[in-house]
């Protein structure tokens, strides 16, 4: 196939639609999906019936044909989508935003007709996700509904909403303990420590999970064997224990610790400034100490990462 012609943007030139949609297909990198984390959500009405409501948002929807570009298409307000009841059996439905272009399917008018629309498929799997083969259309919901059912509601949606670019954000955090700070063999509790692994972070306000991981390069041992947990606590939420169990004995050794959690983000921390810091518990069980000292680092790295609410 030969360039199209001419080029995006060019002074005086004449461009098909097909460039325009090869430009929003380009920008997207070629990914489809909703906008951002809240975008055409499919709920039940406000009183639940035999429809549902599609939220307000935007979505990029790329051609099923090569060549044909991606679409983009706003939604302002609740459109209701009406969903048939069901009879003896139960049946499953999904729910499409779909475009019908006459350029490479059907016989719609964009002139007078909406080519952009929501979309049902009647009695699909009970484990469908994406739309038939050869249709330009993205997912949005699959509603599983019981026999004898003409009433929809929030329990009946599965939400199949992917986000087309969906953000990241990273940030590297470093410290380093200006004089030696011990924890001492101890009493089966958890304890802030050590306190130079406390960073106040920012947590962007369409974050839906965080990845962070706490290195302790350097951790020093002494007196006896050691067995101790550590856990990272983002704000409210405590991570997974990560167990030292270091059986040296009494000479002073440095050993390397890393903390590693995927955390979901809640609405309340959205937004706002929450601390990740670092507790230990010093088991009983030995009685060795650990500290940390001006030959210790400690590295914190974290990844917010937005998806679908």
């Amino acid at each position: 196939m030969p360039l199209i012609q001419p080029p995006m943007l060019t002074h005086g030139g004449t461009h098909p639609a097909r460039v325009m949609r090869m430009m929003i297909r380009d920008l997207a990198r070629g990914s489809q999906g909703v906008t951002e984390a809240n975008d055409l959500k499919v709920r039940q009405l406000s009183t639940p019936g035999s429809a549902v409501r599609v939220g307000d948002g935007s979505s990029i929807i790329r051609g099923a044909s090569w060549g044909q570009g991606a679409y983009t298409q706003y939604n302002v307000g609740d459109t209701i989508v009406p969903i048939a009841p069901t009879g003896s059996t139960g049946r499953s439905d999904l729910l499409l935003h779909r475009i019908m272009d006459p350029e490479y399917e059907g016989n719609l008018d964009p002139s007078s007709d909406d080519i952009g629309y929501f979309y049902v498929v009647p009695n699909v799997s009970s484990t469908a996700s994406g739309p038939p083969a050869g249709m330009t259309a993205i997912p949005l919901a699959r509603i599983d509904i019981p026999p004898n059912t003409a009433t929809i509601t929030d329990s009946m949606i599965r939400d199949l909403r992917r986000i087309a670019n969906p953000r990241r954000e990273r940030r590297l955090y470093t410290a380093f303990p200006g004089s030696k700070q011990s924890l001492l063999y101890s009493d089966n509790r958890w304890y802030t420590w050590p306190a130079a692994a406390r960073w106040t972070i920012p947590v962007p306000d369409w974050a839906v999970n965080v990845k962070a991981i706490t290195t302790l390069a350097g951790l020093r041992m002494d007196s006896a064997d050691v067995y101790a947990t550590m856990q990272q606590c983002f704000g409210p939420i405590k991570g997974q224990d990560t167990v030292i169990d270091d059986d040296q004995g009494r000479n002073v050794r440095r050993s390397t610790v890393v903390l590693a959690d995927s955390l979901g983000v809640t609405a309340a921390m959205r937004g706002t400034n929450q601390v990740l810091y670092v507790q230990t518990l010093m088991s009983k069980a030995e009685t060795g100490n650990l500290a940390v000292d001006g030959g210790t680092s400690l590295i914190c790295d974290v990844e917010f990462n937005e998806g679908v609410i």
